[in-house]
């Protein structure tokens, strides 16, 4: 019988463990969160009559915690509607609940003693065929294993979810010896499938993977700012996106983190690790020691390596000092070298200059990454059994674009190999050998198959692969690519489905990517079952070209925006009136124009990831390509009563007027850019593929799209009347501006179906003629211009 998870038990309901609930609630999975009973009552409790007997003080402590999830920035729920998944109890009333959990998750402190409490209590209470994990970033799981009843070790193991649950795609899966095989392939695959994570197979080694790498990267840079005397704020000059890693870069992650659990990860492991050549690495310098002591945590506790304040002229920001342990104003990291490498785009080509640099900059960076070279060399066979896992572990657990043996290849394998020898770095046999083999890189291919050395000198494995995920380079490569321009693609995703690729910068909608639009309906209906709009950047579309379209107005080429207007007003048609079932996936951001292809499609399936929103009027416009028309049709089919429009038209109205963008797929649905049929994927790695097969399933069904050019019932003056009297109000009160007002109007007019009566039903026709009418107008004003000229130059809407 194939196992299945319909609810599961977190232990704990710390920040991690409610996490862990909330993402388990994402995936539509039910949960159990239990924590300690309190052994005090809180003022306001014994205000209220309770006593410690109360069910509300016994559950206080996993009740308050998962209530914090509401507030929590950024949200590790989808929706809050999605909360009421989640129960909570304690671990004295409500153990024997343990038996309804598929999957049992502890997440209790990181301390051995109490987790081996914890685990002895409950195990009596695990159902019979329930898994059971503990989600350690780095304690023994043999140890806790070997207090479990004989029963219960196959179906125990270590799952590390990395924090916050929601956004970290790493999932490090660590089985003991006794761990059934069988166990172990379900929980990879049903946390790649339905919680979206990125599998990392991990050996039972002091923090695993990713923190055992990342964190001896962090310490070799820390203990590097002496050696070099660099500042905090070079040091994050050099470790953030001019290396391909987050802007968080070394000292910011520290303070993300807090410093606490820094010191307690690099104590945790220092004693462990015996025979580690790096180990003094982990030592931790005193300065951090009397930082913690003097409460300097980070953001958690309002200061860390960092400060902020908050002043009358602004936001001021601080360095600590660290020789005084004092605060000083942040200063500007003076790198020319790092200045430099901003302006080269290709990361390959901006690691090779700043690695090989001769100043400040370039001798930090080569010690720092031939220091992590050198450290995950010698860790291959230890922590994980090729040098892929260590590769993907650091690049899903700590957002670096590149991890270090990918890193070593862009440098030069052998070029790097001779630098390091000749330096003295300690390197591994499985290296000696590869160099001495005439390799030119740790990563080949053989036989169509990537794969990496394992710590066997010769000994290369596959790196796993996963038949749900797409890559477009290789459909390109062996012949699948049907047509192409530079805005976009058309490629045959196999079985009949024909996909359109956007691949211009940011995606950015240009006359390009409306042609090959156009293309792809024509071909689709000729030649193919299905149409899906997908592509694997990291980002949908950002929308139309801004730039464009200010640069043809400053030059009053009014009669070439106009028909550029039209053209996109068309091919969101056309999608949408398409003669084959036509499937958007977006993911990452689909603003602006990106929304209205999302929205002209007949069927979404969309990354749970997605951040969709209608933004024009943050650039003094209007959506005028079909975005106010789609929209609120869809507002109004939800209508219970069709005679009273009012909540449609306000709802578009807000939803549009003040650039609302739904931070998840379940919000999207929310706000109306999905529809309650919609459907999303946690995966973004199988998005494509599920978007194919949904496409499919429509076209099996005998899917026809909607009849063109439907009567749409609106407001008419009635609508624009509200709308004056609320803007006109929001301006008198300050809320708003003159030209907000102007806008606000262009689209009451639009939502409202023109002057016409009240009861009025107008054609699509009609409601995108007045779309490109406001469009038009509005871009004609010089303030329209200088909203879009701010959102080019600073990436902030400006309010004027």
């Amino acid at each position: 019988m194939r196992r299945q998870i319909r609810k599961v038990a977190v232990l704990g309901s710390g920040v991690m463990g409610s996490g862990i609930a909330a993402h388990f609630a994402n995936a539509g999975i039910p949960s159990l969160v239990l924590d300690i009973v309190p052994r005090e009552l809180m003022a306001k409790e014994e205000a209220a009559g309770l006593t410690l007997a109360s069910p509300r003080v016994r559950n206080r402590i996993a009740t308050d915690s998962v209530a914090a999830l509401r507030k929590t920035r950024p949200s590790p729920i989808y929706s809050t509607d999605m909360l009421s998944l989640i129960e909570v109890g304690n671990f004295e009333d409500d153990v024997e609940r343990l038996k309804e959990a598929d999957w049992v998750i502890e997440v209790v402190k990181e301390d051995m003693k109490i987790k081996q409490i914890v685990l002895q209590n409950v195990a009596p209470h695990i159902g019979p065929e329930a898994i059971f994990s503990s989600n350690t970033s780095g304690l023994s799981l043999a140890e806790m294993s070997s207090i479990l009843p004989d029963d219960l070790k196959p179906r125990f193991l270590g799952t590390h979810f990395f924090n916050p649950p929601r956004y970290m795609k790493l999932f490090e899966v660590i089985p003991t010896g006794d761990t059934d095989p069988a166990v172990l392939d379900f929980v990879c695959e049903f946390a790649r499938d339905r919680l979206g994570k990125g599998i990392v197979l991990a050996k039972d080694t002091p923090n695993f993977i990713a923190n055992r790498v990342g964190v001896h990267a962090m310490m070799a840079t820390i203990r590097l700012m002496d050696e070099l005397d660099l500042t905090i704020e070079e040091i994050d000059a050099m470790t953030g996106p001019a290396i391909g890693r987050p802007k968080t870069a070394t000292f910011k992650l520290a303070d993300l983190v807090g410093l606490d659990t820094f010191l307690h990860v690099a104590d945790n492991i220092y004693p462990l690790i015996p025979d580690d050549e790096a180990r003094d690495t982990f030592k931790v310098p005193d300065v951090v020691r009397k930082m913690v002591e003097k409460g300097l945590l980070g953001r958690k506790s309002g200061a860390g390596f960092y400060k902020m304040e908050k002043t009358a002229e602004g936001k001021k920001f601080f360095t600590l000092d660290l020789d005084k342990l004092e605060y000083r104003e942040k200063a500007k990291a003076k790198l020319p070298e790092i200045a430099a490498a901003k302006s080269i785009e290709d990361l390959n080509t901006r690691l090779k200059t700043l690695a090989f640099g001769k100043g400040k900059a370039g001798q930090a960076i080569w010690k720092l990454l031939s220091a992590s070279f050198s450290y995950s060399a010698m860790r291959l066979g230890e922590i994980c059994d090729q040098a892929a896992e260590i590769d993907l572990a650091v690049c899903w657990g700590f957002n670096w674009d590149l991890g270090p043996f990918q890193v070593w290849d862009v440098l030069g394998f052998r070029k790097v190999t001779e630098r390091l020898r000749e330096e003295g770095q300690p390197l591994p046999a499985w290296v000696d050998a590869l160099y001495e083999s005439g390799a030119e890189t740790i990563y080949r291919t053989k036989d169509g198959v990537v794969q990496t050395p394992t710590a066997a000198p010769g000994v290369f494995a596959d790196v796993p692969t996963d038949e749900r995920v797409f890559d477009f380079d290789i459909l390109r490569a062996t012949g699948r690519e049907v047509k192409r321009n530079p805005g976009a693609s058309l490629l045959d995703l196999g079985d009949g489905v024909l996909g359109l690729e956007f691949h211009s910068k940011m995606n950015a909608i240009g006359q390009d990517t409306l042609n090959m639009v156009m293309t792809a309906c024509t071909e689709a209906e000729k030649n193919w079952q299905a149409l899906v709009v997908t592509n694997l950047s990291e980002n949908f579309s950002v929308g139309a070209n801004l730039m464009m379209l200010m640069m043809e107005a400053m030059e009053g080429n009014w009669e070439d925006i106009n028909m550029i207007v039209r053209a996109f007003q068309t091919a969101t048609s056309r999608l949408e009136h398409c003669g084959v079932p036509v499937v958007t996936a977006p993911a990452g951001l689909a603003l602006g124009g990106g929304c209205e292809m999302t929205l002209g499609a007949n069927a979404v399936r969309a990354a749970a990831e997605t951040y969709i929103g209608l933004v024009e009027f943050g650039a003094g416009v209007i959506p005028a390509g079909g975005g106010c028309l789609r929209l609120y049709q869809r507002n109004v089919a939800v209508l219970l009563d069709k005679r009273d429009l009012q909540p449609a038209f306000r709802k578009t109205f807000e939803t549009i007027g003040t650039a609302k963008v739904a931070t998840s797929a379940a919000e999207a649905v929310e706000l109306g850019f999905l529809r309650a049929g919609d459907s999303w994927s946690l995966n973004r790695d199988h998005l494509a593929a599920d978007a194919k097969d949904l496409a499919l399933a429509l076209a099996t069904s005998h899917y026809v799209s909607p009849v063109e050019d439907q009567a749409i019932p609106v407001m008419g003056t009635a609508g624009i009347a509200l709308a004056e009297s609320v803007l006109f109000n929001m301006e008198q009160g300050g809320y708003v501006s003159a030209h907000d007002r102007k806008i606000g109007m262009e689209l009451a007019r639009i939502l409202s179906g023109g002057v016409v009566p009240p009861g009025t039903t107008v054609t699509e026709k009609d409601m995108l003629e007045l779309e490109r009418e406001s469009f038009m107008r509005l871009l004609g004003e010089r303030k329209t211009l200088e909203r879009i000229e701010s959102l080019l130059k600073t990436g902030k809407p400006l309010r004027n």
